[in-house]
């Protein structure tokens, strides 16, 4: 199964650009959409998920014309939005019921194997007579995912899913994920670099509605071998690296900024070589230092 998006285009009413041609192929496993808040990406996710109609351009699941046929791909489709509403007094095994029902699951006896085999899934079999208003974010979350689980679809769209969880919640949803990433196609909208990072084979950063990188991560990072330089500054001297060098990030540490620039050969004997991250891919696409290409990318120095 693969999905293509081709040369996709969305401005809303008030004359925002959502979305400026973007072609994507995405195939079966996990795929990880990166990029900052208000980029793009939650309006890209709800155009795949046939909320929202674009402007131009075509999505094609296998054979399901998605634009042209979108009951067809909400029969395969399983989507958790960024923001969700639960009802706070329903349990989640009465709520997964009655989502059951609407998704078309009919037979009784099926339903409630189906009920059970999701919470099992997500790991709340145990807590399904609690209400879901005593859930925790990470709780919610994966109760979430149960819901958009119903009917195995072969098309998962899971939107910022990792914001505000605890670092143990967060490892334990990004595990059920990897799991599911296994038999469908997995997009993961983010802007948590480490989650792309830890989770996904192929990825594509978005800005300003515009597809700028597209990816493997792996080779992405492998490419900025020996481009990447840091260096331990004071602070009043960080007007001077940003004047003279093509800065990627800046971090405190201890007191003190520790700047990581983006050049092809020693910027100056107070650098030191730093390996390479895909936060580094990330930050030099959105600054700009890389071109857009498929893997191995092609970098371009800027300034």
């Amino acid at each position: 199964m693969e999905l293509r998006i081709e040369h996709l285009s969305k401005t809303y009413p008030n004359g925002v650009h959502a979305l400026h041609d973007v072609t994507l192929t995405i195939p079966s496993g996990m795929f990880g959409l990166l990029g900052p808040n208000g980029a793009g990406k939650s309006s890209l996710m709800r155009t795949l998920a046939t909320l929202q109609q674009p402007d131009t351009g075509s999505i094609h699941l296998g054979a399901i014309d998605v634009l042209g046929a979108p009951d067809r791909l909400r029969q395969t489709l399983g989507y958790l939005p960024q923001e969700f509403g639960v009802h706070p007094k329903a349990s989640a095994e009465e709520l997964l019921t009655h989502f059951a029902i609407l998704k078309g699951i009919t037979d009784r006896r099926e339903r409630r194997a189906t009920v059970e085999r999701l919470l099992r899934q997500v790991n709340l079999w145990d807590a399904r007579h609690r209400k879901l208003g005593g859930y925790s974010g990470g709780m919610r979350q994966r109760f979430g995912v149960a819901v958009a689980l119903l009917g195995d679809p072969t098309l998962l769209i899971v939107d910022e899913p990792t914001a505000g969880l605890d670092p143990a919640e967060r490892v334990r949803f990004l595990n059920l994920l990897a799991e599911l990433g296994e038999r469908a196609v997995v997009i993961l909208s983010t802007h948590i670099v480490e989650d792309v990072s830890e989770l996904c084979t192929r990825m594509a950063i978005i800005d300003r509605g515009r597809i700028l990188l597209e990816a493997e991560p792996l080779r992405a990072v492998a490419a900025l071998e020996g481009r990447i330089w840091r260096r331990l500054v004071d602070r009043d001297a960080l007007p001077e690296i940003e004047r003279a060098h093509a800065v990627v990030s800046m971090k405190l540490l201890a007191g003190r900024t520790m700047v990581r620039v983006f050049a092809s050969e020693s910027p100056g004997p107070e650098f030191t070589p730093a390996e390479p991250d895909l936060e580094d891919v990330y930050f030099c696409t959105l600054g700009g230092h890389l071109a857009r290409t498929d893997a191995p990318p092609a970098l371009v120095e800027v300034g």
